[in-house]
């Protein structure tokens, strides 16, 4: 089976290895494990997670230095690098500033540039840069994190010769209501949508229906979970973070299968009602969010 999703300018692996909190965490560094997380990052592309996400507010651009350094022994080629610009930074100048100074601590160009959240700047001056990176080549692609389907519709009037090619959002089993919002637009325009927290911190990680589920496959909670996600909307892309070599393992092993059509069907019922009351805790949060 090809393990992979198609997109109109790239294909990418179904999985995407998350960073945050990799290198430190919100604008401070950490460099006690960096061994560790390097490994972290490297057993990840072995074993088939060929995108990894990270931004310069991880570890105060400590994440995008380990993952420069983790990616050195692959193809570039193979690798779809993903990293985001804060929203403070988003005026012209600060996001030419902030990019150059990404691809340098990755030690090399950029893949796809987010926008990390929406900013007080107007969004035409941050797409404006978006472009010049492009012209420069210190990025291939740009889109939006953390937009809902209003916001995505005035970035894409503001651009001029390329276009937006994914959204990363909050996403996953019990948080579902970007699917009648940002994924579902994702999935009509054909854009990537990329879903964090897809594992809810490891919430449905100790899922007892998704565990029953996976005993007819021998796969774990997780493992269901995360097919569910790669099976489903061909938009999707769940980003799992891990550090911990048997997690990353664990991870990787919901690829390569499917779940059955009855199974995902069951699962898709089974959350749908759950999800309703996650949403409306994470909708209260999300205004208290330091975006800028």
């Amino acid at each position: 089976m090809e393990d992979v999703k198609k997109f109109k300018y790239f294909t990418v692996s179904p999985l995407a290895f998350g960073t945050w909190r990799i290198g430190g965490g919100y604008w401070y560094s950490s460099h006690d494990r960096d061994n560790e997380w390097v490994g972290a990052i490297r057993r990840a592309i072995e074993l088939g997670l060929r995108v990894i996400d990270t931004a310069e507010m991880y570890g105060n651009g400590h994440a995008e230095e380990l993952v420069g350094e983790a990616i050195k022994e692959f193809s570039r080629e193979e690798l779809f690098i993903v990293s985001k610009v804060w929203p403070s930074h988003a005026d012209y100048d600060n996001v030419i500033k902030s990019a150059k100074n990404s691809s340098r601590r990755l030690g090399t160009y950029i893949d796809l540039y987010l926008l990390h959240a929406p900013s007080r700047v107007p969004i035409c001056k941050t797409i404006r840069a978006f472009e010049k990176l492009v012209d420069d080549g210190v990025i291939r692609f740009f889109g939006l994190s953390n937009f809902d389907v209003d916001q995505i519709e005035s970035a894409r009037e503001c651009v001029s010769k390329y276009e937006i090619v994914a959204i990363q959002n909050h996403y996953s089993l019990l948080s579902r209501s970007d699917e009648r919002r940002a994924l579902a637009y994702a999935e009509k325009n054909g854009l990537m949508y990329m879903a964090y927290t897809p594992l809810e911190n490891g919430i449905l990680a100790r899922n007892e229906f998704l565990a029953n589920i996976g005993k007819k496959y021998n796969k774990t909670a997780t493992q269901v979970a995360l097919n569910w996600y790669i099976t489903g909307k061909n938009s999707l892309i769940p980003i799992v973070k891990a550090s911990k070599i048997p997690h990353i393992e664990e991870n990787a092993g919901a690829m390569g299968w499917r779940l059955s059509e009855e199974d995902w069907r069951a699962i898709d019922e089974h959350f749908r009602e759950k999800s309703y009351f996650l949403d409306k805790f994470v909708s209260s949060l999300k205004s208290m969010r330091p975006w800028s």
